[in-house]
C-alpha cells in the first residue's frame, strides 16, 4: 500500500536541479520525514549500469527507440526495487528525472512521438505516477552557459547534442505540462538560486 508522497524533478540540462535538490532534501529532513533520495536512470545496481551505458559511453550513435526502451527498463527496476518499497514504508521519496524526462527527451525531442514513449512507460510504471513533479523551467540557452562553467559537472551524451536539441526538450516539457497541471508546477529556474530555492521551498511545503 502506498502511504508516502512521490515527488520527482524535472528539468532541461543546466536548470539547477541538483543544487535545489540537496537544499530541499536537508529542509523536509529537518521536519522530520524520513526521505529516500534517488535518480533516474539508476538509483538501483542494474539501473546504474544502463544509466552507464545511456550517458557515459564514448559511442554516441545508439538508435533513437534502443534508447527510450533502456530509459523504461531501468525506470521499470528502479520503480520496483526502490521507488515502490519506499513508499510503503511511508517515507517522501525524491527523485531527479522520471517519466516526464523520456517524454520530452525521447518521445518529443527525438521524434519517436510523446505518445509511443508514453505507452512503453506506462507499461514499465503501471499506476505508480508522482503525486507532484517539480519543473524547473530554464532558457536552453542559459542553461548551457550554466553548463559549460560547470567545472565539477560529470558531462554526458545529453550535453554534448546542439542548442535545437535542447529547445526541442523545453517544447516537450512545455507540452506535458499543460497536459499535467494537476500534478506538476512550473517554477522559473532564470532566477538567482535562492529566488529558485524560495520558490520550491513553498510549493513543497503547500503539498506535504
Amino acid at each position: 500500500m502506498r502511504k508516502g508522497y512521490f515527488i520527482t524533478i524535472e528539468g532541461g540540462e543546466g536548470a539547477g536541479k541538483t543544487t535545489v535538490f540537496n537544499e530541499l532534501e536537508k529542509r523536509i529532513r529537518q521536519k522530520g520525514h524520513q526521505v529516500v533520495r534517488t535518480r533516474e536512470p539508476g538509483g538501483v545496481q542494474l539501473a546504474e549500469q544502463i544509466r552507464d551505458i545511456l550517458l557515459h559511453t564514448k559511442d554516441i550513435d545508439m538508435d533513437d527507440r534502443t534508447e527510450a526502451l533502456l530509459y523504461a527498463a531501468a525506470r521499470r527496476e528502479h520503480l520496483v526495487k526502490k521507488v515502490i518499497p519506499a513508499l510503503e514504508e511511508g517515507a517522501i521519496v525524491l527523485c531527479d528525472r522520471f517519466i516526464d524526462s523520456s517524454l520530452a527527451y525521447q518521445g518529443y525531442a527525438r521524434g519517436i512521438g510523446v505518445e509511443a514513449v508514453r505507452a512503453i512507460n506506462e507499461f514499465a510504471v503501471e499506476d505508480y505516477m508522482p503525486d507532484l513533479t517539480l519543473y524547473f523551467s530554464v532558457k536552453p540557452e542559459i542553461g548551457l552557459a550554466r553548463v559549460k562553467k560547470d567545472q565539477v559537472r560529470d558531462w554526458n551524451r545529453l550535453d554534448q547534442e546542439k542548442l535545437d536539441f535542447h529547445k526541442r526538450v523545453e517544447t516537450g516539457y512545455n507540452l506535458i505540462n499543460e497536459e499535467a497541471k494537476d500534478r506538476v508546477q512550473v517554477i522559473d529556474a532564470n532566477q538567482s538560486m535562492e529566488k529558485v530555492i524560495e520558490d520550491t521551498l513553498r510549493i513543497v511545503e503547500k503539498h506535504i
